[in-house]
Parts: structure tokens; sequence; C-alpha cells
């Protein structure tokens, strides 16, 4: 079972095309040591670097602040960049949604409940519940027309993430969205976004 095989081993060919060596003189110790301190050296004024670097930084976050404030998608966030998440963006901000009064009616709901007595409690969460099911359903059918209006004007795009996309700007105040709304309520939106 664990016998060698009778064969005869065919001779080993030797490849001669490779050259010999590595085609350099190896570097002395001083060479080498040298080398490996001016690689590891630091630079000679960190102060320097590192206000450079707070600057450059500075900078670009005032580029993304105002990017955010235009809609200029050169300085955009990653999340934020492309055609096709500004399309969702302008799709959002041109329909009034029931979603972005979420925020002031858990307030107007949650306000009362610290000295309202408890069968007012109870309207309160039924009004609540009730918010939460509209929420759902306004946010399903705003992903339903997204998701045609997607398939007509990107139709080889990916839309993973849209959906996240979609309601976490419809959830928010329209005052406070960001990038902020560039497109008014019902206006007309373009065919194409490229």
């Amino acid at each position: 079972m664990f016998r060698r095989k009778s064969e005869a081993a065919e001779p080993a060919v030797i490849d001669t095309t490779k050259p010999e060596g590595k085609g350099r003189p190896t570097p002395t110790r001083k060479e080498a040591e040298a080398a490996a301190r001016a690689r590891a050296k630091a630079p000679h004024d960190r102060r320097a670097a590192a206000a450079a670097q707070r600057a450059a930084r500075t900078e670009g976050s005032a580029k993304m602040r105002q990017a955010l404030r235009t809609g200029d998608d050169r300085f955009l966030p990653t999340r934020d960049k492309g055609a096709v998440r500004r399309f969702v963006r302008d799709y959002v901000d041109t329909k009034v949604t029931f979603a972005e009064f979420a925020l002031p009616l858990v307030v107007v709901c949650f306000l009362p409940s610290f000295f309202a007595p408890a069968d007012f409690l109870r309207i309160l969460n039924n009004i609540l519940i009730v918010m939460i099911v509209v929420i759902g359903l306004n946010l399903v059918v705003l992903r339903f027309g997204l998701g045609r209006e997607l398939a007509r004007r990107f139709p080889d795009t990916p839309t993973r993430g849209l959906t996240w996309y979609m309601s976490s700007r419809a959830l928010q105040l329209r005052w406070i969205r960001a990038p902020k709304t560039q497109r008014r309520v019902g206006e007309k939106l373009p065919d194409t976004y490229r």
C-alpha cells in the first residue's frame, strides 16, 4: 500500500533560462542600515506636519459642509454621492410624506404623558400605534413609486441600500435634511440624472 512505485523516474529538466544571481551586488551592512534609517526617519518638524494635516482636514470639512448646503456632488460624503442618490433625494423631497411629521407628533404625544390621566395615556398610545402603521404604509408606497422610477431612469444600476437611504431622508424634517433639499414639493423631476 505504501510502497514506492517501481516505475523509473524521469530525469529532471534544468531550466537554464533563469539568470543566476539577483543582478546587483549585495549592499554592505553600512549601506543597508543607512537605507533603513532613511525609511524610518520621521519628518523633521512634527508640529508643522500636524498643522498642515489639521489645515487640510479643516479645508476638507468646510468643502463638505458647503456641498451639503449646495448639493455639489464632488465634495459630498460617500453615502450621498452619485446620480442615483441625488435622484432618490429629489424624489423624496418632491413628495409630501406623513413620515416627516412623525418626530413632531411623537413629541406632542410624549409630553402630556408626564401629567395626563391613565385614560388619556391609552388614547395617546393608540394614536402612536396608528401613526407608526401609517408611516410604515407611507414608506412602502413611497418605496414602490421610487422603485418604478429607478427602473425607468436607471435600468442597469444596482439599488442596494436605497430603501434605507430613502426612508432615513423621508423621516427627517424637511428643513433639517442634509444635503439640503434642492427641489420644491410637487416639482417635476428631469428624465436624465447622469
